[in-house]
């Protein structure tokens, strides 16, 4: 069995939905200071056919929660996407982090060739676990943050690349 899935997939998807958590609470900061009505950030999007900041939120914890749940060969659980404040975006991304966190390297490792089943709009994929990993999930939870960080720089709030990567140095 090999140790490397849980390492290549949990430990980057909590960092990266914490370094969100912390740049959504930089966003609360901005617009309490900046007396900007919150949620002209929550709907914000880069373009009028994008998501807003929320959905962006909603799909990065989706694709996190169903990656560690489709991996340990769980049915991952359901959020409610009813998300419209930063506590409830906040709260959203530390049940994810929880859930995350409560998984253990042994259910993970070794899933490179579990088949995963992934229900589409309007087709189902499969995929094996590794290709799941390194092609859906983490470009899908990397962009989704990215997004989120892109909306809320391109509106004005104070980040920069440091707080999208989070304390590394």
């Amino acid at each position: 069995m090999s140790n490397f899935m849980y390492a290549a997939s949990v430990p980057p998807i909590i960092r990266s939905l914490t370094n969100l958590r912390s740049i959504l609470e930089k966003a609360a900061t901005h617009a309490e200071a900046k007396k900007i009505d919150p949620s002209v950030l929550i709907n914000a999007r880069l373009y009028p056919d994008m998501f807003p900041l929320s959905r962006q939120v909603q799909i990065a914890t989706d694709v996190a929660k169903g990656a560690v749940s489709r991996l340990v060969g769980l049915e991952p659980p359901k959020y409610e996407d009813n998300e419209s404040t930063f506590p409830e975006l906040l709260a959203r991304l530390d049940k994810t982090i929880a859930l995350l966190e409560s998984c253990k390297p042994e259910q993970i490792d070794g899933s490179e060739d579990r088949t995963i089943t992934l229900p589409m709009h309007d087709r189902t994929v499969t995929f094996k676990g590794l290709p799941y990993l390194f092609d859906f999930v983490l470009p899908n939870v990397y962009f989704h943050v990215t997004t989120v960080y892109a909306i809320l720089r391109h509106n004005g709030v104070e980040i920069g690349k440091k707080d999208f990567l989070g304390n590394i140095y």
